[in-house]
C-alpha cells in the first residue's frame, strides 16, 4: 500500500512539473513573438506561400494618385424577361481630389439606382446582345449629371453577366 502511494505521489509530482514546463514553454513563446513583434518593420511576411483573397467590397483600390472606385459592389437588376443583370461598376478618379471623392462616396445609392433603372429598362430584344459600350457611355452620363463637383472620365463593367430564370 505504501509503495502504491509513493508511486501516485511521483507520477502526480511529475505531472504538476510538465505542466508547469508547458505553460513556462507557452509564456516564452508569447513573449518572445511579443517582442519581435514591436521591432518588426514594415509589411509582415506570410511563413507559407498564400493566396489572398479577391477583395469585394474595397472602395478604394490605390495606384499612385489615381484610385479606382468600386464602392457600389455588385449589382443585381432584375430584366424585363425575367432574368438578372450581375454587374460590378468601377471607374477611376483622382485622389487629390476629397471634396469629390466624399461626393462619390456620398451619391452611391443614386448611382446603384441609375444603373438598375437603365439596365431594367432595356426591351428584351436588347437583352439578347447588351451593347457594353453604349450602356456604358449612357449611364456614364447619367452619373455625370447627378454630380456637380468633378466628372467621371470612364466607367469598367467587371462580373457583367445574365442569369436566365426558367
Amino acid at each position: 500500500m505504501n509503495t502504491l502511494n509513493i508511486n501516485k505521489e511521483k507520477v502526480t509530482h511529475y505531472v504538476y512539473i510538465s505542466l508547469l514546463f508547458v505553460v513556462g514553454l507557452l509564456i516564452l513563446l508569447i513573449l518572445i513573438g511579443s517582442i519581435a513583434g514591436l521591432f518588426h518593420i514594415g509589411k509582415p511576411q506570410p511563413l507559407i506561400g498564400t493566396r489572398s483573397a479577391p477583395q469585394v467590397h474595397q472602395t478604394l483600390i490605390q495606384t499612385d494618385d489615381i484610385r479606382i472606385f468600386t464602392g457600389m459592389g455588385r449589382l443585381r437588376i432584375p430584366l424585363v424577361n425575367s432574368s438578372t443583370l450581375i454587374l460590378s461598376i468601377a471607374f477611376p478618379f483622382s485622389a487629390d481630389d476629397t471634396a469629390f471623392t466624399e461626393e462619390i462616396a456620398a451619391k452611391v445609392n443614386d448611382f446603384r439606382t441609375i444603373a438598375n433603372e437603365y439596365f431594367s429598362a432595356l426591351p428584351e430584344p436588347e437583352l439578347i446582345r447588351i451593347n457594353e459600350e453604349a450602356a456604358k457611355q449612357e449611364i456614364l452620363r447619367r452619373f455625370n449629371e447627378n454630380l456637380r463637383l468633378g466628372r467621371i472620365e470612364v466607367l469598367y463593367f467587371n462580373d457583367m453577366m445574365v442569369i436566365e430564370s426558367y
